[in-house]
């Protein structure tokens, strides 16, 4: 196959990709490096990034960004960060990206445990997750040429354990063969229209 991973040098996308590239021709797209630069909050930056690579047979967007704060701080605006981004990102990728599948191609997207099982200063980024489960249940009921798409939503992954522990205290850490086990199921099985859920 040949995959797309959007987000592909980040903590979780290193290892994604070293799983994917054993036996799949990976291209990564980033916004700043990679074999394709893609900005996920710019529709344009998604159409030419697409035009420049053509045909695929997976789509797997591991970016997207929302603000971390207490509500009683967040601005309008700091909700536009994570709707553009994360939430209006990840749309556009189905949107735009279905178009350059090859039949029976799929699209993963990727969200979070927020979306469950929020914690303090997540009110944007558990509203986004939120909203992208609901998507993906409904977009996949309307996607032509058999084309599937899932979202993995993960707990705090074991390679930023530290950085993030203070806000999850008590959380279980997710081993990282879990995290790619979540995505490898989306893109090599036959599931659409899921939320595969690995949080601890």
């Amino acid at each position: 196959m040949k995959i797309l991973i959007i987000g592909g040098n980040g903590t979780i996308g290193k290892k994604v990709t070293d799983h994917f590239k054993q036996k799949h021709e990976v291209i990564i797209g980033g916004r700043t490096n990679g074999d394709v630069l893609i900005d996920i909050a710019e529709s344009k930056s998604i159409e030419e990034a697409f035009e420049k690579i053509g045909k695929l047979d997976a789509i797997v967007c591991i970016a997207g960004e929302a603000k971390w704060d207490n509500f009683d701080k967040l601005t309008e605006e700091d909700f536009y960060i994570g709707l553009k981004s994360k939430l209006m990102g990840q749309v556009n990728v189905v949107r735009i990206g279905r178009k350059y599948l090859n039949p029976k191609g799929s699209i993963t997207l990727s969200t979070g445990i927020l979306a469950d099982d929020p914690v303090k200063k997540t009110t944007s980024a558990a509203m986004v997750n939120g909203a992208i489960h609901s998507f993906v249940k409904a977009v996949d009921l309307e996607l032509e040429n058999e084309i599937r798409v899932n979202v993995v939503s993960l707990g705090m992954v074991e390679d930023a354990y530290e950085k993030y522990k203070d806000y999850f205290p008590g959380h279980n850490p997710v081993p990282m063969f879990k995290v790619i086990n979540a995505y490898a199921r989306s893109v090599e099985g036959k599931g659409r229209g899921q939320i595969i859920r690995y949080y601890e």
